[in-house]
């Protein structure tokens, strides 16, 4: 049979999913209790992590984006995106749509204001903090998770070469071993959560379609009609992946999309819209007035349930879901600068959400305490999963859109299992475009089955709970992950070098204490430079790309010049120059008595620092000019 996975990667994430899943299936009940056990032990001993660490994503994505980071771009420096703005924004704001919005986007408001963590229930005020806390687990935090996977997987792979896996991101911090058993153990952290994250959207659409089966034809609402709805939707989802129409899929999706819009236009336009429109500006401005406050709340001088029920578990179930969502956004972001993309992912579904969530949440409070006089509220709190169906039932027309939201959390169910699977077979495969269409339902029909057995472990909170433990060990991959890109950013606007391209260990104790001179400097551009510079020339001109040629300076200096066009030249410079050195004594700080060293100088022209290469061999000169080439490549060679 053709494969093309890593099979470390595909087997040994297997192998961590069947192990968890085989307790389920052995034991349910006192797996449920294991589970809970887990939570709890999670919860009161990491806690305090998942909020610091979303704490540090939405500050380390913000200053990348608005720093000087900001202008590189997501690829060779002359590249230009694969799709124009809108496109780009309207694809964004797709990933902004999902099971999660069509379940919480009733469920999650009116359960604060019921039952709020602070504000008297059922008041004027729990309203309005409902309302605040909503957009805080559905605004920049959780975009900011996604962006930073986003940006780590696009920026290593399109513009450092390396594979489109969660392992590149840290080759800043683990160099070639990423490559090894430690870039594997990443990618198997990766694929575990991406399964439970998956999984637990799965589960909630499972749930909100039997519940809405049961409310409007009179279902009954059990274990076996939701294995039933697996059983189904996930053949729906085999075969498409059978099929390979990704065409279809993808045209099913956007008309998902467009019709859930029309359902939230339906419901805005029938329902309080004034009061909407009101609502909206005011919910942001509460969601900004306490958006540092609640970045930090832990609620440590009085713990309470709430915290883990709600804040946490979505800071887990975001960063379970960041390989899934990141990867989608990296795919589509090729060719944007750092700046537009973190504008763009931040801003664009967070404000996109904010909407959905004051038209469908702030409804359903407004009917809740009129004419539905606390209906909506007790629907809520007997079963999350009818709160849609309740709601509808008080504006027009309730059997078409209840049936329509039944069809709409189908193919978001269908197509989430579908693309998930796609995601999960790439961080299986090392990074692989195509890959046997085996492989795929492979990961589709184990989404399903780890969908049901948690289903019939422990309900939605076993799956809550698998989310939360398998997320806590990929949080701790995520803040590397921003180490790593911090860290390769920094090198690339300073034009240094990290990792394995640094010169040997004797060279720089060498230099550290007897300063190269300028001959010095002459003989390595001439016995490391020279040679790095010719092997390019031949491979350029071996495989006919263009005209290239090297040409050496009286003053020791050597240039590559590659002609692609009589407007296109790529020049990469080695030169000796000085530079002053330290001064020990008072005597020596002055310019006149500073005494100098010589450094070889290389890059290429038009770059506005160019790197110390003094030391490097060969190959090493010859991979910096690679990169720099990489960077400055011509859109039409």
């Amino acid at each position: 049979m053709k494969t093309a996975m890593n099979p470390r990667v595909f087997w040994g994430a297997s192998v961590i999913v069947a192990l968890m899943l085989s307790s389920t299936l052995i034991a349910p009940g006192a797996s449920d209790l294991l589970f809970k056990a887990a939570q709890s032990w999670a919860i009161d001993t990491f806690g305090w992590l998942y909020v610091a660490a979303v704490a540090a994503f939405v500050v380390v994505v913000l200053v990348l984006g608005f720093g000087p980071a900001g202008r590189l771009r997501l690829g060779p420096d002359d590249s230009e995106p694969d799709f124009p703005y809108m496109s780009w924004l309207a694809m964004l704001f797709a990933a902004g749509m999902g099971i999660g919005l069509m379940y919480f986007g009733v469920a999650e408001p009116v359960q604060h204001y019921i039952s709020p963590p602070e504000a008297q229930p059922g008041t004027i005020l729990a309203a309005r903090e409902a309302m605040a806390i909503t957009f805080h687990h559905y605004g920049v935090h959780a975009w900011a998770i996604y962006a930073l996977v986003g940006l780590s997987l696009a920026y290593f792979s399109y513009r450092r070469g390396l594979p489109l896996t969660l392992r590149s991101g840290l080759h800043p911090i683990l160099g070639k071993r990423i490559h090894g058993p430690l870039g594997d153990a990443i990618d198997i952290f990766a694929v575990c959560g991406t399964v439970f994250g998956v999984s637990t959207s799965l589960g909630f659409g499972v749930s909100q379609m039997t519940a809405g089966l049961a409310y409007n034809y009179g279902w009954a609402d059990t274990l076996s009609l939701q294995v039933g709805v697996i059983v189904v939707v996930m053949g729906a989802a085999t075969l498409s992946v059978l099929s390979g129409a990704d065409r279809g899929v993808r045209r099913l999706s956007e008309l998902n999309l467009i019709l859930a819009v029309l359902l939230m236009v339906f419901v805005m336009l029938w329902g309080p819209t004034l009061f909407l429109l009101r609502a909206l500006v005011q919910n942001f401005g509460l969601y900004l007035d306490h958006f540092v406050q609640r970045t930090f709340t832990l609620y440590a001088y009085e713990p309470r349930a709430w915290m883990a029920d709600w804040t946490l578990f979505y800071w887990a179930w975001w960063i379970a879901w960041s390989p899934f969502v990141g990867m989608f956004i990296a795919r589509i972001s090729r060719g944007r600068t750092i700046r537009e993309f973190v504008v763009g992912v931040l801003f664009v579904p967070a404000g996109f959400t904010f909407l959905w969530m004051t038209v469908f949440g702030n409804t359903a409070i407004a009917l809740d305490l009129g004419e539905a006089h606390g209906a909506i509220a007790q629907a809520v709190d007997a079963n999350l999963s009818t709160a849609l169906f309740k709601f509808l039932a008080y504006l027009p027309g309730a059997g078409f859109t209840s049936a329509l939201a039944i069809t709409l959390v189908a193919v978001f169910f269908i197509t989430s299992a579908d693309s998930g699977a796609l995601v999960i077979d790439t961080l299986a495969s090392g990074g692989a475009d195509e890959t046997p269409r085996w492989q795929r339902v492979y990961w589709c029909l184990l989404l399903g089955v780890t969908a049901t057995l948690l289903l019939l472990a422990g309900g939605l909170g076993a799956l809550q709970t698998a989310t939360l433990l398998a997320a806590l060990p990929f949080c701790i991959i995520m803040l590397l992950l921003a180490v790593g890109l911090v860290r390769q950013t920094t090198a690339d606007l300073e034009g240094v070098a990290i990792s394995e391209d640094a010169p040997a260990v004797t060279e720089r104790l060498k230099r550290l204490f007897v300063p190269a001179s300028r001959s010095d400097i002459a003989r390595q551009i001439a016995a490391n430079g020279v040679p790095a510079l010719e092997t390019v020339r031949d491979a350029m001109l071996e495989e006919g790309w263009a005209e290239s040629d090297v040409q050496r300076n009286e003053d020791g200096a050597a240039v590559l010049t590659i002609r692609f066009a009589p407007d296109r030249v790529f020049r990469y410079n080695l030169t000796p120059r000085s530079r002053p050195l330290a001064a020990y004594t008072a005597l020596e700080a002055s310019e006149s008595r500073r005494s100098h060293g010589w450094i070889m100088s290389g890059g290429s022209e038009g770059q506005q620092r160019k790197r110390d290469l003094t030391g490097m061999s060969t190959e090493q000169i010859t991979h910096d000019i690679l990169l720099h080439l990489e960077g400055w490549r011509p859109a039409t060679p």
